[in-house]
């Protein structure tokens, strides 16, 4: 009886220890979170009505592959060589930052020739999943760090942040997206004039996401750059991370660009 009693008193301490671990992670990674919600309600823009909860449903898929695979990752990297993770989170905020970058001058040249083709549904998924397996090792890092305590309970809490980040994320995006069907379905039941307001607030709320993503990206990828080099801040924190993060894409489109235009003169 007593050995059942201990067995209920450790079980009891390790969920508690779990909880206020998942609550300290959860608050050190809501910024994180928050960054690929806009981002990835960026990616359903301009997708077919019927297909956006089927889009999203294989994105969230592959965010849950995402964190099992964060997650084991850098456990498995922090107990090797824990340095390698700094390295490792360095070349994801560079690839946040060429992605950001990606994006502006695709709109600069979408507006030069209006009939460019647009992104295939398995091109959105794929690049979706990608970006969204940066911020995972983004969140999932920034995890680690926030917490401490037993091995078990640790890994306890970095499944439960995974797990709720990928459903707090999508959950919210399939809501967004799905403001317009709710206005007609108030056109349906008779309230015209709030189901209009529903209607013509979505197509601006997704080009705000869209914005919103793409800075984020910026944001955060000109964070960890900052944080890599030591750099000291100068003024504003915000301001300078957009800089910085805006510098370093346009510097990785740069240099890709080039590195293809070598590629094509050898070959």
């Amino acid at each position: 009886m007593n050995s059942l009693l201990t067995l209920l008193d450790d079980i009891a301490t390790t969920l508690d220890d779990v909880a206020v671990m998942t609550k300290v992670a959860i608050k050190k990674t809501s910024t994180l979170m928050s960054d690929d919600l806009a981002v990835n309600a960026g990616v359903i823009n301009g997708v077919a009505a019927n297909r956006e909860i089927p889009i999203i449903t294989k994105i969230f898929l592959g965010s849950l592959i995402n964190k099992i695979f964060a997650i084991a990752s850098i456990l498995f990297i922090d107990y090797l060589y824990s340095p390698l993770v700094h390295h490792l989170l360095f070349f994801g905020g560079i690839y946040l930052c060429y992605e950001g970058a990606h994006k502006v001058v695709e709109k600069i040249k979408n507006k030069k020739n209006k009939n460019e083709d647009k992104k295939t549904e398995k091109q959105r998924i794929k690049g979706a999943i990608i970006t969204d397996l940066v911020l995972s090792f983004e969140i999932i890092t920034m995890a680690k760090s926030s917490i401490k305590g037993d091995y078990l309970d640790v890994v306890i809490s970095l499944c439960i942040v995974g797990l709720l980040a990928s459903i707090l994320i999508y959950g919210l995006v399939a809501v967004i997206i799905k403001i317009d069907d709710f206005g007609l379905f108030l056109l349906q039941k008779g309230n015209p004039k709030m189901g209009n307001a529903f209607i013509q607030l979505m197509p601006k709320l997704m080009k705000l996401l869209g914005f919103v993503g793409t800075t984020a990206m910026f944001l955060v990828g000109g964070s960890i750059v900052i944080h890599y080099f030591h750099l000291n801040y100068y003024t504003n924190q915000i301001l300078q991370d957009l800089v910085v993060g805006s510098f370093s894409g346009l510097l990785a489109i740069s240099l890709i660009t080039l590195f293809s235009k070598v590629k094509k003169l050898l070959l």
